[in-house]
């Protein structure tokens, strides 16, 4: 019963994945597409998606309440889809990655856009929006970051950004109150440390 429960959980991730990466490439199509649209169709096709995707979010929420099996699988595609609500990441692929906590992988696309850089194919503003975002997700993901890195976040970190890290924490703080929850109903925790946790949210 256990086995079929966890094939379940991976179908389901596995579905929502894909639904995810379908938006994202719908986002990264608009942007290599950007300058054959005029500026109303750009907006309104962006603004069309980040709907989809808050849409998604909604239910991704319905379908992790409770369970904390799900808050430990998808709570890192719920923060990927929160930066790309509010505009935290802009980066299509990052996102991808972040929802997907592949830190390998972003750790790669750091080290070719540092290349990229100093052979001159990436512009510098570009260059530290993104890394700016993997440097996040990274530190999201649990990854330690070195010095310098730390230092370049804190330097090039805007206000949205700023925003996007409280909103995550406060997901964080749920995801705890799902656990505490889980412990009270096994008897672990008392219902009043429960009540309490649950002011915190």
């Amino acid at each position: 019963m256990a086995s079929r429960g966890k094939m379940e959980t991976s179908k389901l991730k596995q579905n929502l994945e894909e639904q995810l990466d379908r938006l994202m490439q719908q986002l990264q199509d608009l942007e290599e597409c950007r300058e054959e649209l005029d500026t109303d169709e750009y907006e309104e096709t962006k603004k069309e998606t980040l709907e989809q995707l808050s849409e998604f979010n909604d239910s991704l929420k319905k379908i992790m309440s409770g369970n904390m099996t799900l808050v430990d699988e998808l709570s890192g595609m719920q923060l990927a889809i929160q930066a790309a609500i509010s505009q935290a990441f802009k980066t299509p692929e990052v996102i991808r990655l972040f929802a997907k906590k592949q830190p390998g992988q972003l750790r790669t696309r750091l080290a070719e856009m540092d290349r990229d850089l100093m052979v001159g194919k990436l512009e510098r503003d570009l260059y530290t929006q993104q890394k700016v975002e993997i440097l996040t997700a990274l530190r999201k993901l649990g990854e330690k970051l070195t010095t310098d890195d730390e230092a370049f976040l804190s330097a090039n970190a805007g206000a949205i950004l700023s925003q996007f890290e409280k909103v995550s924490t406060d997901l964080g703080i749920l995801g705890g109150w799902f656990f505490r929850k889980k412990l009270r109903d096994e008897g672990v925790v008392p219902r009043k440390e429960l009540e309490l946790g649950q002011m915190d949210c």
